[in-house]
């Protein structure tokens, strides 16, 4: 097969996602998507800002059928923007009505309203090359990789097979993550596409803005969501609607979480682990296993430390960025990022150890450990922004003492009221870096 369907199987009538006009079907969007397609500038790339999540389809596809490859960074912020447009010179924005942006040449996507006909559904080659992600620059600056439609087809076709998702269901996917991030493009638009789903076209934030979105749609339900949104809801104990499962991504989840969410939501909790270079690759639910299960068609290569992930979607083996231990062919137990290993007075941990044991101390809503840049002479000191209103600064260290090697101990420990988490519920250093030096004008004695 060289080429796959740009829509899964829909019947024309069948509604493909709820808008906040009301319900629209495949027809509507394939004649959507046919008439933004004949207005696009020739050009070779796209910035697709669209904030709706139908409206991003729209243009998605539009794009792919002009065979324009969509950009997907990380930070919308237009110097952003402006510096990745000189890497891409033959690159334009997509936008909403009067949301150009400056430096950079804009379109804006006027939806029309509802059609009536429409054209068939297009295939598309498998090797086209659709989409570019970037990583999230948690670690350093963002780097590029290139997404085939194969790639993505097959990633949502692989994820829905292992959630036991048929062909056709009439499954509303609801989610909270934006889709320009890989996985939420790969979990609330691939797959609903793939798979003849709804797609909601919605993004709520806050836990009653979740349950009200949940509510609009009918039928059975999938919240795509992340930690940081499970613990809002958990914490204001909102009562959702009847859930299929909740699927979670972006940061680590701990067991304790999702113990509470499939507690109070009475559903079952996945998790899917994956990065930019690779898409999703392994799923699991985090209540029954520690291990990590990869998606079919997923293969992990070589040994310790470094592990290669293999796949007929991607060009060539793909190295890991985080340490695991592949304990049987499939499954493996993840430890934390390569970059995120600390080493302090000859103890070595990762900051993904140190926070899920701060994230389990009973009422720290939110928190992370953070290692500064110094100079070589200087001694190495932990930090920690903590999010734990009831708590003192002293409490937290007496809860962390009980559980760390008093090395890691962060000095200082910081109480804020937020982290300045991006729409992923990730923090670029960048933003701690900020935040570090922000803390250090307010607390010199304690640096």
């Amino acid at each position: 097969m060289s080429d796959a369907p740009l829509i899964g199987p829909y019947h024309p009538d069948d509604v493909l996602a709820w808008t906040p006009d009301g319900p629209c079907t495949a027809r509507r969007f394939l004649s959507d998507v046919s008439r933004l397609a004949a207005s696009l500038p020739d050009r070779r790339s796209v910035f697709n800002l669209l904030a709706g999540r139908y409206e991003f389809l729209v243009g998605f596809a539009a794009a792919i059928l002009r065979r324009q490859v969509t950009l997907l960074p990380q930070s919308r912020a237009p110097q952003m923007l402006r510096r990745l447009a000189n890497e891409y010179p033959e690159s334009y924005c997509l936008t909403d009505p009067g949301d150009a942006v400056d430096g950079v040449e804009s379109v804006a996507f006027r939806p029309q309203g509802a059609q009536t006909g429409g054209p068939p559904a297009p295939v598309v080659p498998l090797d086209q090359v659709v989409a570019v992600a970037f990583t999230s620059g948690s670690t350093g600056q963002p780097t590029p990789s290139r997404k085939t439609w194969r790639a993505l087809t097959d990633v949502a076709r692989a994820t829905g097979a292992r959630l036991g998702i048929k062909n056709g269901e009439r499954l509303t996917v609801v989610a909270t993550v934006p889709h320009q991030h890989m996985f939420g493009l790969e979990a609330s638009v691939m797959l609903p596409l793939r798979h003849g789903l709804v797609m909601h076209a919605g993004r709520p934030l806050f836990p009653e803005d979740i349950r009200e979105a949940l509510a609009e749609v009918t039928g059975e339900r999938i919240l795509v969501t992340t930690p940081l949104h499970l613990r809002a809801c958990l914490s204001q104990s909102v009562r959702l609607p009847p859930l299929r499962l909740i699927l979670s991504a972006t940061a680590p989840l701990t067991r304790a979480l999702a113990q509470a969410a499939e507690q109070q939501f009475q559903t079952t909790v996945h998790e899917i682990f994956g990065f930019a270079e690779a898409g999703s690759i392994a799923e699991r639910r985090t209540v029954t296993s520690d291990h990590w299960r990869l998606l079919d068609g997923v293969t992990m290569e070589g040994e310790g430390p470094q592990w290669m992930v293999r796949t007929d979607y991607l060009p060539r083996p793909v190295p890991c960025p985080d340490r695991v231990t592949v304990e049987m062919p499939d499954r493996f137990l993840v430890h934390g990022r390569a970059a995120d290993q600390v080493n302090i007075a000859g103890h070595r941990v990762s900051l993904g150890d140190l926070n899920h044991a701060l994230l389990n101390i009973e009422g720290v809503e939110d928190g992370i450990f953070f290692l500064p840049e110094e100079a070589p002479e200087a001694v190495t000191r932990l930090m920690a922004f903590v999010v734990a209103p009831g708590h003192t600064e002293a409490s937290i260290q007496r809860a962390l003492r009980a559980c760390l090697d008093p090395v890691f101990l962060p000095r200082p420990l910081v109480l804020v009221p937020q982290l300045p988490r991006n729409a992923t519920g990730k923090l670029p250093r960048e933003l701690l870096v900020q935040l570090a030096a922000q803390s250090a004008t307010r607390r010199p004695h304690d640096l």
